[in-house]
């Protein structure tokens, strides 16, 4: 009986605090599409494909989920410099939009939800933004 008790326990625990993710990050999806459509989307097009040889792809991108943490930087600081996306070689630049670190977090859910990428649920915060520093 015990361990009925704590198996219903547990469930009513996960059922609490699971759907509450889902749920902030769906909002943050939201948010994140209105940042995207006013900052990137005119690089990056509506489709997240960007421009070949010019604006590397958000759709379906390497550099976005196997370094979310460059990929971070790139939105906060803005980007100069090369960067290597799906086996393509980008040099351009890309500047500091001046977003804050709940937009920069936002537009990341966004575009790692979107177009074929997926985070698995992973939310990126504001917090985890405010933590990644500027290259020198």
């Amino acid at each position: 009986m015990k361990i009925l008790a704590i198996l219903i326990s547990g469930l009513l625990f996960c059922s609490a605090i699971f759907p509450k993710q889902d749920d902030e990050l769906a909002k943050s999806i939201q948010r994140g599409k209105m940042v995207y459509s006013e900052n990137c989307i005119s690089c990056h097009m509506g489709t997240g494909e960007g421009v070949t040889a010019t604006f590397p792809p958000l759709a379906k991108s390497d550099y976005l989920m196997k370094t979310p943490e460059n990929a971070i930087r790139a939105i906060k600081f803005g980007l100069i410099g090369k960067v290597k996306v799906n086996d393509v070689d980008y040099d351009n630049m890309m500047p500091n939009p001046g977003l804050g670190n709940d937009e920069v977090a936002d537009v990341m859910n966004y575009i790692m939800n979107s177009w074929g990428n997926s985070s698995e649920k992973k939310m990126i915060s504001p917090k985890e933004v405010e933590e990644v520093k500027e290259k020198k």
